[in-house]
């Protein structure tokens, strides 16, 4: 039988062991272009839950260290695949309710029904990709279970090897991959992790390597803007926020919200079955800590001196400069209908969301993907009774759909996939029509939105018929590889010319350039008149700049 301790130092060592080769699984990302990479996505994302359970007094329950890990990792998601590995655990968890130790059968089972969750929660499943590692695994897992005698060693052995076998096949399944020579870089993940888990199951264990302990990426809370902050709405001062550990099964969230009430206001009490996530204003936190302890002990404790902040109306606010937290709780405001958080890169950038309307603003984009807890944490910083959230990142939208389903007030995920794509929605909001006439016109304006985008290649690779040197200029619209250049002028020039060629108004007639950080103002308006002069008096072009990094520049043609 699997005790809870050792499912607890099998999750910390599965950790370990897709951290340990995190630049490798990256390096299987067939798309060149530098972005949140998959190793590094699934290795923050389980690297959450290790924090948890490395907290986790001794003999627990095999349930209550599958629900703890679950609850982190859900929490910490970040990218597509830290999403899909989230929710395959979560539904793991769920296999083991109830459950002191684990059996061979009860871990096939648990496996099983993570595999169903993961499955729903993607609309459109690819296969070839770590779903189809995961099934594969499970289905053999289901049919290694029928035997009469099978140790628990034995099913995570099956399992792996199930799970290696499809990770093999994935080039046959997906031809992209196929070309590339290599492996699905998620379902390689998903295979380290159970490497890591099985060490444990045979007593050992994986230990972080020294190098990957120096390279690693630094986990750190999403670094917020917001759009405005008043000193005199504040009557309490200190943002009180921290994580109770149930020691109790019977632990009661309710009176202490009864209490955190009495002594502050914009209270948020959440009960997650192992933790309770608290957060209060009030100028009495230690007495705010002191009654949690009642419930168990704390881990994530915070608190911010909230009038140490400053800001104009309407100005770019650096939240976390200001002395403030990341994202502040605020309570819904019943007279505010609509509220708006974005995710995007680059100071300029930002400061058009928060021109547009934007109450929050997330960092991420390419190569740095916030996890769900952040944009958790900017939705509930938003006072409004309905929260529109735009990802801008096709590689967001799983997250802020998982954040979304967590909050405390009503929110609608928008599925932009590019800065253009979300502004455009922003430009097209009325706020006096309806949720339902908003979301259809904002869709329908951001549908009609050309995107392109020039970055370089992060390495070198055959892709769709293009021969890739890493440094060589890639030319995106919207999202897919239209050609490679080593000239930025005649890259620009080239590709907004394309665009207004295929833009779904056939009359495009407003062209914006939005210059990166690593593009010099002079060098950017020379790029704009070229783009100018080859558009003739067909289309306006507005040169902003952005400041993003990775993008030298993104287009939006209208």
């Amino acid at each position: 039988m699997i005790k809870g301790s050792q499912l607890r130092d099998a999750f910390i060592s599965g950790a370990n062991s897709i951290s340990n080769c995190r630049q490798q699984v990256d390096a299987l990302n067939v798309f060149p272009v530098p972005d949140g990479d998959t190793g590094t996505n699934m290795s923050m994302t389980i690297n959450a839950a290790k924090r948890e359970l490395e907290t986790l007094k001794d003999d627990p329950t095999v349930e209550q260290v599958s629900k703890k890990a679950a609850s982190a990792l859900l929490r910490g998601a970040r990218g597509n695949s830290g999403v899909i590995l989230s929710l395959l655990f979560r539904g793991f968890s769920k296999g083991l309710e109830g459950k002191e130790e684990a059996d061979a059968k009860d871990i096939a089972h648990a496996l099983s029904l993570g595999v169903s969750a993961a499955y729903k929660a993607v609309m459109k499943p690819t296969e070839g990709t770590i779903l189809t590692v995961a099934r594969l695994a499970s289905e053999h897992a289901q049919q290694v279970a029928q035997q009469e005698e099978v140790t628990e060693v034995m099913m995570w052995k099956e399992i792996l090897s199930a799970a290696e076998d499809a990770l093999a096949q994935t080039p046959e399944m997906l031809p992209v991959l196929k070309k590339a020579g290599v492996v699905d870089a998620g379902g390689q993940g998903f295979v380290e992790i159970w490497k890591g888990m099985l060490s444990v199951i045979e007593n050992e264990q994986i230990i972080p390597s020294e190098e990957e302990a120096q390279a690693a990426p630094k986990e750190k809370k999403a670094h917020g803007v917001a759009a405005e902050f008043n000193e005199e709405d504040i009557h309490f001062c200190y943002c009180t926020e921290f994580i109770i550990n149930k020691e109790h099964p019977d632990a009661d969230p309710l009176s202490l919200r009864a209490y955190l009430e009495s002594i502050g206001d914009c209270v948020v009490v959440v009960d997650d079955e192992e933790i309770i996530k608290c957060h209060v204003h009030t100028n009495e936190p230690g007495n705010a800590i002191q009654a949690a302890l009642k419930l168990g002990y704390l881990t994530n404790m915070k608190i911010d001196n909230m009038k140490e902040q400053h800001g104009d109306n309407n100005k770019l606010v650096d939240l976390e400069a200001e002395g403030q937290p990341a994202f502040p709780y605020k309570a819904v405001d019943p007279d505010k209908e609509y509220g708006f958080v974005a995710i995007a890169a680059g100071e300029g950038v930002k400061q058009l969301f928060v021109d547009l309307g934007v109450d929050n603003v997330v960092s991420g984009g390419q190569t740095m993907n916030p996890s769900t807890d952040d944009i958790l944490s900017a939705i509930h910083a938003t006072a409004a009774k309905r929260v529109f959230v735009l990802p801008n990142n096709k590689n967001i939208i799983m997250a802020a759909e998982q954040a979304a389903n967590l909050a405390d007030r009503k929110v609608d995920v928008l599925q932009t996939r590019t800065i253009p794509q979300g502004l455009s929605a922003m430009l097209a909001f009325d706020p006096e029509a309806d949720r339902k006439q908003n979301v259809t016109n904002m869709v329908q304006a951001y549908e009609r939105v050309g995107t392109g985008s020039v970055t370089f290649a992060a390495r070198d690779s055959d892709y769709e018929g293009h021969k890739i040197k890493k440094g060589e200029l890639l030319a995106l619209e919207n999202g897919k590889m239209s050609f490679v250049d080593t000239d930025l002028k005649k890259t620009v020039v080239k590709l907004t010319h394309n665009l207004t060629k295929k833009s779904p108004n056939k009359d495009a007639s407003f062209v914006t350039l939005i210059y990166g950080e690593d593009v010099a103002e002079d060098q950017a308006e020379e790029i704009r008149e070229a783009v100018a002069e080859r558009l003739g008096d067909s289309a306006e072009v507005v040169l902003i700049a952005g400041k993003q990094p990775v993008y030298y520049f993104i287009i939006s043609v209208e």
